[in-house]
Parts: structure tokens; C-alpha cells; sequence
């Protein structure tokens, strides 16, 4: 009888320890996770770039990088290629991804807007970067004044075409804000001044050797000009090549971007100016936005980057 209790004490005594060694145990492990979870709990952020082939968004996501680096966010980068199909679908992949707050950068403002639906669907802040979109909720947008910077060029030509003079505007992608904001800037000067006028547009899509073609093809009908003025320095500087090939040295030549290609034909005098944004600036203060985004701080609906004209001596 006594063996019994004995062997009953030590059972008991056994299945207690196993219980508060379990409970023991099970502390370590949720205290393990949640460390683990709160190593894990730095931001995600996705960013949509319409395209890497353009030496200014290489230089935005570059920013992007340094910003996420310095604040220990984790950035995903993908790559549209200027194809809104792709763009779309590269957005639905971040969603799946489950990032904290989403950087779209629009190949097409309009075509974008179903994409960012999903997001907001997701609960998902969303934040444009300089370009716009045309639907879906939206946080904050970061970017340059771009109809200021319309109107900066235009004004540089105004100022430097005294006796007026016929001008070639390549327009970038259509459908895309930038284009048409830093048209619409463009006219509203160019149009109300004297003996100016634009004999020539044509969409180039922000593309070097678009505008090489297009310039090319205008040339053909229109010898007689005085000025260019290309929505960025791609564009221009395809059309600069197209305009020496035809000995046409003296045209003035207005961009928009300032990359350092650009910047460099404005110092050699190739280029007569370029409209400059700072995109490093803009991809740092999308990642800063994002991550107070993230941390439920209010932040401007609109923040902006300054510009500046860069021009030859």
C-alpha cells in the first residue's frame, strides 16, 4: 500500500514538473517569437518603377535604397519596363507579398488606377511617386512641380528667343501626369507669347532613341526652327543627336531632368538648358513618407521637391 502512494507521489510529482517544464518551455518559445517577430517587424515597402532604362528613376530607386538602408526598412524594387500590363501585375505581386506600404511610380496614371485599388483593398497605403495616378485612394504624392517646370522652360526660351521663333515640343508617354503637366506648363507661357509658336509635337515616350526617330521625321517637314523643348533629357538628347546629323548646331535645345548626361551637354554647350528635379531626393522622401505612413503619422497629402533651371554660361 505504502509502495503504491509512493509510486502514485512520484507520478504526480513527475507529470507536475513535466507540466511547469512545458509551460516553462512554451514562455521561451513565445518569447523567442516574439522577438523574432518584432526583428521581423521592420517595414516592407514595394516600389513600382515605370522604368529602369531611364538614367533618372535609376537614380530615384537609388535613393529609394539609401533611405530604406539607413532606416532599416526592407525596399522591393520591381521594374515595369514602361508596360502598364506589367506594372499591374507587378503591383498585384507586392500585394501578395504583403508589403506594409506601397511606392508606385505610374508607366500610364489611368491604367495604374485598378492596381491601386487592389492595394487600398488590401489596406495597403499607397504613395505616388513622380507621377501621379488618376484613381484609387492615395496617401501622399511626392514629385517635382511639374507644370512649374513647364513653365520654367518655356520661359528660358522666351527669354533667349528675342525675335520669336518656331519650336518642336517632344511630348513624353501619353497618359502619364509628367507629360502632361509639363505640357500644359509649357503653354500656358509658350502660347500667350509674341511671335512664338509651336510648329511641331509628337510623343516620344521619354525614350532616347524615340527621340532620335521622332526628331528625325519632323526634320522632314519642319527645317525652319528655332528651339526644342523635350518633356525630359532622353528625349532631348536623341533630338540633339538628330539635329548635328543635319548640321543644325543653333538650335536651342531645353530638357527636363537635369541626369548628368544632360547636365553635361548644358556645360559643353551642346544644350541650351534642363528643367533639374533632384529624383534621389524624391526616392529618399518616398521611403521617409513610407515609413511614417507606417507608423500612423499624418503626412502632407502633396510634398514637393523643388526644381531649379541649370543653363549655360
Amino acid at each position: 500500500m505504502k509502495m503504491r502512494k509512493a509510486v502514485g507521489l512520484l507520478a504526480t510529482l513527475l507529470l507536475a514538473g513535466g507540466v511547469l517544464g512545458g509551460c516553462s518551455l512554451d514562455q521561451n518559445n513565445a518569447s523567442s517569437d516574439k522577438g523574432k517577430t518584432k526583428q521581423d517587424g521592420e517595414v516592407k515597402i514595394g516600389l513600382s518603377i515605370s522604368t529602369l532604362n531611364n538614367p533618372f528613376f535609376v537614380t530615384l530607386k537609388e535613393g529609394a535604397e539609401k533611405a530604406a538602408k539607413d532606416e532599416g526598412a526592407e525596399l522591393i524594387v520591381v521594374d515595369a519596363q514602361n508596360d502598364s500590363a506589367k506594372q499591374i501585375n507587378d503591383i498585384e505581386d507586392l500585394i501578395q507579398q504583403k508589403v506594409d506600404v506601397l511606392l508606385v511610380n505610374p508607366t500610364d496614371s489611368s491604367a495604374v488606377a485598378s492596381a491601386i485599388e487592389s492595394a487600398n483593398s488590401a489596406n495597403i497605403p499607397v504613395i505616388t511617386v513622380d507621377r501621379s495616378a488618376d484613381g484609387g485612394k492615395v496617401v501622399t504624392h511626392i514629385a517635382s512641380d511639374n507644370v512649374a517646370g513647364g513653365k520654367m522652360a518655356a520661359q528660358f526660351l522666351v527669354d533667349h528667343l528675342k525675335n520669336g521663333g518656331n519650336i518642336v515640343e517632344l511630348e513624353g508617354i501619353p497618359g502619364s501626369s509628367a507629360a502632361r503637366e509639363r505640357g500644359e506648363g509649357f503653354h500656358q507661357v509658350i502660347d500667350k507669347a509674341a511671335n512664338m509658336k509651336v510648329v511641331a509635337k509628337q510623343a516620344a515616350d521619354f525614350d532616347r532613341a524615340k527621340g532620335l526617330a521622332v526628331m528625325e521625321n519632323i526634320l522632314q517637314s519642319h527645317k525652319d526652327i528655332q528651339a526644342v523643348f523635350a518633356h525630359n533629357d532622353e528625349m532631348a538628347l536623341g533630338a540633339l543627336e538628330a539635329l548635328q546629323a543635319h548640321g543644325m548646331n543653333n538650335v536651342l535645345v531645353v530638357g527636363f531632368d537635369a541626369t548628368d548626361d544632360a547636365v553635361k551637354a548644358v556645360k559643353e554647350g551642346k544644350m541650351a538648358a534642363t528643367v533639374a528635379q533632384k529624383p534621389a531626393l524624391i526616392g529618399e522622401k518616398a521611403v521617409e513618407a513610407a515609413i511614417r505612413v507606417h507608423k500612423g503619422e499624418k503626412v502632407e497629402k502633396f510634398i514637393p521637391v523643388p526644381l531649379e533651371l541649370v543653363q549655360g554660361q
